[in-house]
């Protein structure tokens, strides 16, 4: 609100009076303020509990680890491992402690053999327990964005090349491909919110469990007025009535060749249609696993016309009134955010550039980039809704520019979670400074053939890593 006053004022005023343009950047400082204090209380919250007993206990292997005072405690090696590893373990070290101790070359304080022995007792649930507190206090402290009352969250997975080391290869399994050795693969699943684009959960398996599977495991995670999203790999019969045991609900993407109900309303030229989907065969071995109900569900189907091709969605949304059938067709394509997610994990924090060659460092290493990039973008969330009232006057919206948003937060992260008091406060408003003096326009229509012929190279001119 203050926010909304800075920038009313001035337009106000015809005149811009030299009292009117202080008010204004009076009103301007004080919602800066107020953006510097929420997130600098949402880092004081997170090292709180990175320095609290309780977790310390949670996150270590045995009783005995980090129980002596060690050049590399806790607290600190989860910093480092925030920091965006990815080069040479002692050139990552050495750079990490010229920063947090400001010397003006860098010294050798810790050795390769001690971080490696170091992350050796950390678990790896330590980063995944610490973006659930951040993605909680997120949702209450930072009023997220909804579409109808609801959280919209896409569900997606992909896979990830590992590094080749034989206990690798026996944890998470192999990919033998068309050409070259067989390499290590795993799958990984994230459900996103795609308003807010924050990673609600993430979770790295070995390649034999399949994107359902994970999907189930994800809605543990869901909570009431929650909308998932769905691709069209993932409709199920069980999995929809999970997601409707657990009160959430749902829009999928599905084959018209899918189940005969799916099949009689695409020939049927209906623009939508409420039907009782009954339990194909096929679920229910499943249903009886998890104990659900195997009555038919009350579902709605919508017919979607896109470029001359058709798409039929499936949803648990059946208050015709309420939502309107002219609302899916932009509420599908609200999921494309999860896709260009996976861009940036992989493209932009090099996911597959592990610091690390053991099965621990592989959880370690994605965990903790999930947590990183959830954290800078709630840095750069308070900043969004400034940007759009900005650009009133403008030919295109504008978005912060999110690479160069982690770019920037490479060195600063580790001193966030290093300094206390107004030093975290100034930090966050250099980095947010610097986050909206990098923007870029949204130039809506924009479409790029895809490619679909495979490229031997690892890494791209046009994707460019962070530091």
């Amino acid at each position: 609100m203050i926010y909304s006053l800075s920038i009313i004022t001035p337009i106000y005023h015809y005149e811009r009076s030299i009292p009117c343009r202080i008010l204004s950047k009076i009103l301007l400082q004080l919602a800066r303020n107020l953006i510097f204090n929420t997130c600098a209380k949402l880092i004081e919250f997170i090292r709180q509990i990175i320095i609290s007993p309780d977790f310390i206990a949670r996150s270590r292997q045995s009783e005995k680890d980090f129980s002596r005072q060690r050049k590399l405690p806790f607290h600190v090696l989860i910093a480092f491992l925030l920091n965006f590893v990815k080069g040479s373990y002692q050139d990552e070290l050495d750079k990490f402690f010229q920063i947090i101790h400001r010397f003006d070359v860098a010294r050798r304080v810790v050795s390769k053999a001690a971080l490696t022995k170091a992350r050796m007792k950390l678990k790896f649930e330590a980063f995944a327990e610490l973006n659930l507190h951040m993605v909680n206090y997120f949702e209450k402290h930072f009023k997220p964005r909804t579409w109808f009352g609801f959280r919209l969250l896409a569900i997606d997975g992909s896979t990830t090349r590992l590094p080749l080391t034989e206990a690798i290869s026996q944890h998470f399994g192999v990919w033998n491909g068309r050409q070259g050795a067989p390499s290590p693969v795993a799958r990984i699943s994230q459900l996103y919110d795609v308003l807010n684009k924050l990673t609600i959960d993430a979770i790295i398996k070995p390649k034999r469990f399949g994107e359902r599977e994970l999907a189930a495991q994800h809605l543990l995670k869901s909570m009431p007025k929650d909308l998932i999203l769905l691709d069209r790999g993932y409709p199920a019969w069980w999995l929809f009535n999970m997601i409707l045991s657990m009160n959430t609900d749902f829009c999928a993407r599905v084959s018209c060749t899918k189940w005969k109900a799916v099949r009689e309303f695409f020939y049927s030229g209906l623009s939508e249609k409420v039907i009782h989907l009954t339990i194909p065969s096929t679920s229910t071995a499943q249903c009886k696993e998890m104990e659900l109900g195997t009555m038919p569900l009350k579902l709605r189907m919508v017919r979607i016309k896109n470029k001359g091709k058709v798409q039929i969605l499936i949803t648990s949304l059946i208050d015709t009134d309420r939502y309107p059938i002219n609302i899916f067709q932009d509420l599908y394509h609200k999921r494309w955010p999860v896709e260009e997610d996976y861009k940036t994990i992989k493209c932009r924090m090099d996911m597959e550039n592990f610091s690390g060659k053991s099965v621990l460092s592989v959880y370690q290493d994605f965990h903790a980039k999930i947590f990183v990039k959830n954290l800078v973008s709630i840095m750069t969330f308070p900043l969004k809704d400034a940007l759009e009232k900005n650009g009133n006057h403008r030919a295109y919206e504008y978005q912060i520019n999110f690479t160069q948003a982690l770019s920037k937060s490479k060195g600063a992260i580790a001193l966030l979670f290093h300094e206390t008091g107004k030093k975290i406060r100034c930090l966050i408003s250099d980095l947010q400074n610097i986050f909206q003096r990098t923007i870029e326009p949204i130039r809506p229509g924009r479409k790029y053939p895809r490619n679909h012929k495979v490229n031997s190279r690892k890494f791209f001119l046009q994707y460019k890593p962070i530091g």
